[in-house]
């Protein structure tokens, strides 16, 4: 009774990172130079590649669009962030933040299946070099890529469909820095056992699935590698994933120990800074990392 009578929240309170005005001036100029380095590092590998013939290629395929979910997906979170730091109000309206649940799983569990895709390429490419163009022909890559795409939009559907299930009639508080679906379903005063079983298997279905493919690909890579004799050609094969396997290493080791951990902790101040890894520090990361370990970008560059 006392739950059909409840006010539901039109909007929602985010803590941030502190209080402190030194520290937030701070923060604030730190994540606007990473949001600047990550629109100009994103939309630079995207045009490097679209304006260079010899990035046409698979792999170069994944990462121009793994740019564009990095665009996308820190685009979402970090603006709304930055004007949070000078406001003395830091809210969001209920719809904006069903938005931003959305958008955020959209592209969050696209950029897991992307990466899964660009460890796929790495196996072909390293284990069956005589069968990679057939094997990564145009059709297939955007057949991954596009299935990537869908497997995102099924996550975020799901994700809003949990959100817009939840009831919220007491604490309005988001103790975090953006609108996720883990603190709202903490945050509800109505039964959350749905929101709980969509949350926990599309983590397990779709981010523990990709992991394992990265996980299987880099196994075999691994075993083909230390199997070549040649020196020169062990560290020339380990050069061409080590960028990968960088980004990969960050990005599924955060966001899966964020939504796999029991939600009962999911308040804890050091859990906010495990986010900004995957939300924020990553896709600044992703460009970097790409250009500055691959010399095919580098010589287009120079081009």
């Amino acid at each position: 009774m006392a739950e059909s009578n409840c006010t539901q929240a039109t909007e929602f309170s985010l803590t941030g990172f502190t209080e402190d005005p030194m520290t937030q001036v701070t923060l604030f100029l730190m994540f606007l130079l990473t949001y600047l380095v990550t629109i100009l590092g994103n939309l630079g590998m995207i045009m490097l590649i679209r304006a260079s013939p010899q990035l046409h290629s698979p792999m170069y395929y994944f990462l121009g669009n793994l740019a564009f979910v990095d665009l996308c997906s820190s685009t979402v979170i970090t603006p709304k962030m930055l004007v949070d730091f000078v406001s003395e109000k830091k809210g969001i309206a209920y719809a904006g933040c069903v938005a931003q649940v959305f958008i955020f799983d959209l592209f969050g569990m696209t950029e897991c299946f992307l990466l899964a895709m660009m460890a796929y390429d790495r196996y072909v490419a390293i284990c069956h070099p005589l069968v990679y163009a057939l094997v990564m022909s145009p059709k297939c890559c955007f057949q991954l890529v596009t299935g990537s795409y869908l497997v995102g939009l099924t996550n975020g559907m799901g994700q809003t469909i949990s959100m817009s299930s939840l009831s919220f009639c007491g604490s309005s508080v988001i103790d975090l820095f953006f609108c996720d679906i883990s603190p709202l379903i903490s945050l509800s005063t109505s039964d959350t056992t749905l929101s709980d079983i969509i949350l926990r298997t599309s983590a397990s279905l779709f981010g523990v699935s990709s992991s394992l493919v990265v996980l299987v690909s880099y196994v075999a890579i691994i075993s083909t590698i230390l199997s070549i004799s040649s020196a020169e050609g062990k560290r020339k094969a380990f050069s061409t994933c080590a960028s990968h396997l960088t980004t990969v290493t960050i990005f599924y080791g955060t966001s899966l120990f964020m939504y796999l951990k029991p939600s009962s902790d999911s308040s804890r101040e050091e859990d906010k800074w495990a986010v900004v890894l995957y939300t924020v520090v990553t896709p600044m990361l992703n460009p970097l990392i790409y250009s500055l370990r691959n010399k095919e970008v580098k010589e287009a560059l120079r081009r």
